[in-house]
């Protein structure tokens, strides 16, 4: 978020409350035109364990960057189903480069197993175009450089790595999707949040190539069909990839889908026992709110492991290709929107705005309210069955686990009830005292939803130290998630766990309009 957005979004839960070249030659699974790793594939919705106890690789991660623009690339698919085929669009500066692909899981603590490479191929450097249209969009527009078959590769999340003769390295990321959730925990890779954020040409739904002061020239409508900035998959590899290496070590019956799925396929979530929306879900259509709304209200359990979840409203439109590779947001702009005054409800801006405004917590329980902050995340409520095994107190804290963003709870009238706040964590943003909060709620359908109310809780899980967080952190996210994901993945989990209220313990000032006004400390 950029200053130029700030007083619209300035504690926004209190308003919220009240009323997102030439054709190389295919390189397959087997190993025909390329090499393979010779492992047949398992099914990962009969669980995750036969998988992962196959040989991991854990040279998986990026050894070097390389010069800006040394080597880059995309998809032309955001996921494909098992057996299906992309295509890799790559620049590089060198005269040739090699791809890998590698299946992210646990595999002994690896991380990572390589499911296919190709031989070396053939390159050039490609132009960054510039913007075009009212919408400033920037397109690659990349002539396809090698297609990929996916013969072999299990369902899952993948980062194809491209490695220049130099040296240099990025990722592409990449889905093989699952083609039924049912009686599976879902892990849904927020593919339209991640090219919201994408910088690659000088625009995203944020800044112009003025940088982040460059608020009035951002892109309206962002395109898949260009390279991700940074490592190529920096959402990703942040918010993503540890929580999908625990739920892989956890053995459970996985299904694999993106946030673009959910919207484009009717049934994709018929029988899920639980819905993961990974540590930085912003943007939603309002299809995927129906049908992940939907899913919960036939006791589908709901995650949402980071703050700021489904607070953009989006709309995919199709490129001249025709696939629907678009993600339009006219944010502040909503009165630009083509679709405003004939469909006020798909006017793409922030859930909570008008027109058509219906804030994200009648869904996620929590209200994102604001960034920047770095708080200590302080247990409420040590007895809850989240909490069994991580020894914590009330009032044990772990120190920056709060933050960059945050959420809160609410007691408006669209928060569901009941509601219990686990954990109820102080903090000061922008020069105002506030909470971040961690809540599970349970439905009338017995579907459970939790939402840990920060942004850095996956990041967490690693116990690395990042952001100064103890390494104990570790240790009480990974057990805090654990509990979450076994629960969750047995079906409704408020049948067995209901929700007791205790909302008004925490929040006592929320029914009065002027609560904002108040020191809540």
């Amino acid at each position: 978020m950029n200053k130029a957005e700030w007083n619209r979004r300035h504690f926004l839960g209190a308003a919220a409350g009240v009323g997102a070249g030439a054709l190389a030659a295919g390189c397959s699974a087997d190993g025909q035109n390329g090499t393979s790793r010779g492992t047949a594939a398992h099914p990962v919705g009969e669980g995750a364990k036969a998988e992962n106890d196959l040989p991991g690789d854990s040279d998986w991660r990026l050894r070097s960057h390389g010069d800006d623009r040394a080597v880059e690339g995309y998809a032309d698919r955001v996921s494909v189903l098992p057996g299906e085929s992309f295509r890799l669009h790559v620049s590089t500066t060198s005269k040739g480069f090699r791809a890998e692909a590698f299946r992210m899981g646990w595999y002994g603590g690896a991380q990572a197993r390589k499911v296919w490479a190709s031989e070396r191929i053939a390159g050039a450097a490609r132009q960054v175009p510039g913007p075009k249209g009212g919408t400033r969009t920037v397109t690659a527009g990349w002539e396809p450089t090698v297609e990929v078959a996916t013969k072999g590769w299990p369902e899952g999340a993948y980062l194809i790595r491209l490695t220049a003769d130099s040296g240099a390295q990025r990722y592409v990321p990449m889905t093989v999707r699952s083609a039924s959730t049912s009686g599976r925990l879902v892990l849904v890779n927020g593919a339209a949040t991640w090219q919201a954020y994408n910088t690659w040409g000088g625009h995203s739904l944020y800044q112009g190539p003025g940088g982040k002061s460059d608020y009035a020239n951002r892109s309206l409508a962002v395109s898949c069909d260009r390279p991700f900035d940074d490592n190529g998959a920096l959402l990703f590899t942040t918010y993503e990839q540890p929580a999908i290496a625990l739920a892989e070590k956890l053995g459970l019956k996985l299904a694999y889908v993106t946030s673009m799925d959910i919207d484009s396929e009717p049934d994709l979530l018929r029988g899920a026992h639980a819905i993961v929306s990974l540590g930085h879900d912003e943007y939603w259509t309002p299809v995927m709110r129906q049908r992940v709304t939907a899913a919960r209200d036939a006791g589908t359990n709901l995650a949402f492991l980071g703050a700021n979840a489904c607070f953009r409203r989006i709309r995919l439109e199709g490129t001249s290709a025709g696939d629907r590779r678009l993600v339009v947001c006219y944010k502040t702009d909503w009165m630009h929107d083509p679709m405003y005054g004939k469909d006020d409800a798909a006017v793409t801006t922030d859930w909570r705005e008008p027109p058509g405004a219906h804030p994200e917590n009648s869904m996620t329980g929590t209200l994102y309210e604001s960034n920047p902050t770095n708080a200590a995340y302080v247990v409420a409520e040590p007895g809850h069955w989240l909490f069994e095994g991580t020894g914590a107190k009330r009032g044990t804290s772990f120190a920056n686990l709060v933050g960059t963003e945050y959420d809160r709870v609410n007691s408006g009238s669209l928060t569901p009830r009941p509601i219990e706040i686990i954990a109820h964590s102080k903090l000061v943003c922008r020069g105002v005292r506030s909470f971040s909060d961690s809540a599970y709620y349970t439905t009338k359908s017995g579907a459970g939803v939790f939402n840990t109310g920060t942004m850095r809780w996956v990041e967490g899980l690693k116990g690395d130290g990042s952001h100064d967080m103890p390494h104990s952190t570790g240790a009480f996210t990974t057990q805090v998630t654990s509990n979450l994901f076994r629960a969750f993945a047995e079906g409704p989990a408020g049948l067995k766990h209901p929700a007791k209220d205790n909302l008004d313990t925490y929040h006592p000032y929320d029914g009065d309009p002027t609560w904002a006004k108040r020191d809540l400390w």
